[in-house]
């Protein structure tokens, strides 16, 4: 498999896809419920993610008190949160309205450890390209990108990266007739929902240590990608990758992107916040937070909660992965 095929594999695989290593049973994550990022203006943010790529606003909600700021690792936060959601996937934005942080860094490369997105579907990309040139949105690749027929998986997919307000990267995906998941194919919407968020990781093995092996997430595929379309929408000359795709049992899966060439870009800051603009979070929810946190504690994760804490919606904790990418796992109240 070459170039680009990382792009389909999540969602070329049935959100199901098990390995025989780990049972349901046996999962300390039950599901993928949302992909979080900071914003610095929450009204303009939703403005854009509604009008321009049809999400709906399903709740909002305050975010302050010390039990917000402990599983946020902020003292004194105090924010506004809106969940919006897109087919059956859910994205939350915050905006921190005591200390905001630092602005998304305007010179991203797309091996930056800091580097993740989330991958939209859409049912026609001319249009959907159109409607983003429409609302003069800002772009990270020149026009879309549609793969080659020789890439047996991934022929014929077409693929665009853009920015939202805040320089969020975000990505649109277009699957050929025979490929993608059924739902993928209804045409009475464009934005039909998200396949996978993406993340920059120095070391694949180590990351499936902590995904797979701690968390119980699932390999649905694995490919390694080259070639002139992968650089193009990477924005990295001699772009080489190492693609892992995996999933729970429902929600959008998360996908491993490490550059074997040129290599890794910088590391994610130590300091990063849920204040900063470069902030994701991957929300994920368990049937038993507390032994989560043992088997995380075990394996020496690095936290950003100093353990599971009670919030309005029941227990969660926060831990960065072997990276420093953002994972808050949930217990809601029964």
């Amino acid at each position: 498999m070459r170039s680009h095929a990382w792009i389909a594999i999540a969602a070329l695989l049935p959100a199901t896809a098990q390995s025989t290593s780990t049972s349901r049973e046996g999962r300390a994550l039950a599901g993928v419920v949302a992909v979080a990022t900071t914003v610095s203006d929450l009204d303009a943010a939703t403005k854009f993610f509604t009008t321009v790529l049809d999400f709906v606003v399903v709740d909002e909600r305050e975010v302050t008190g010390d039990d917000e700021a402990r599983l946020r690792g902020v003292f004194g936060i105090r924010g506004r949160v809106k969940r919006l959601r897109l087919g059956e996937e859910h994205l939350e934005l915050t905006e921190v309205t005591t200390t905001r942080g630092r602005s998304f860094p305007d010179d991203t490369k797309g091996n930056d450890r800091w580097f993740q997105h989330v991958a939209i579907i859409v049912s026609d990309m001319d249009r959907a390209w159109t409607r983003l040139r429409e609302h003069h949105v800002r772009l990270a690749s020149s026009a879309p990108q549609t793969l080659p027929a020789w890439n047996r998986d991934a022929g014929g997919i077409r693929a665009l990266y853009f920015r939202d307000p805040d320089g969020h990267f975000l990505e649109l995906l277009q699957f050929p007739p025979g490929k993608g998941q059924a739902r993928w194919h209804n045409r009475r919407e464009l934005f039909l929902g998200i396949d996978h968020t993406a993340i920059v990781v120095a070391d694949t093995d180590a990351s499936l240590a902590f995904y797979r092996d701690t968390l119980g997430l699932q390999v649905a595929g694995t490919s390694e990608n080259w070639g002139p379309e992968q650089e193009q929408l990477s924005s990295v000359f001699g772009a080489r990758l190492r693609i892992t795709a995996l999933r729970a049992e429902s929600g959008p899966a998360i996908e491993l992107l490490e550059y074997l060439a040129p290599g890794p870009g910088r590391p994610i800051p130590h300091d990063l916040a849920a204040n900063d603009l470069a902030h994701w979070c991957v929300i994920a929810q368990s049937p038993d937070v507390d032994r989560t946190f043992r088997d995380l504690r075990d394996r020496r994760a690095r936290f950003v909660s100093p353990g599971p804490v009670e919030t309005t919606t029941g227990r969660a904790l926060t831990v960065r992965d072997p990276d420093g990418h953002c994972l808050r796992i949930t217990q809601p109240h029964d």
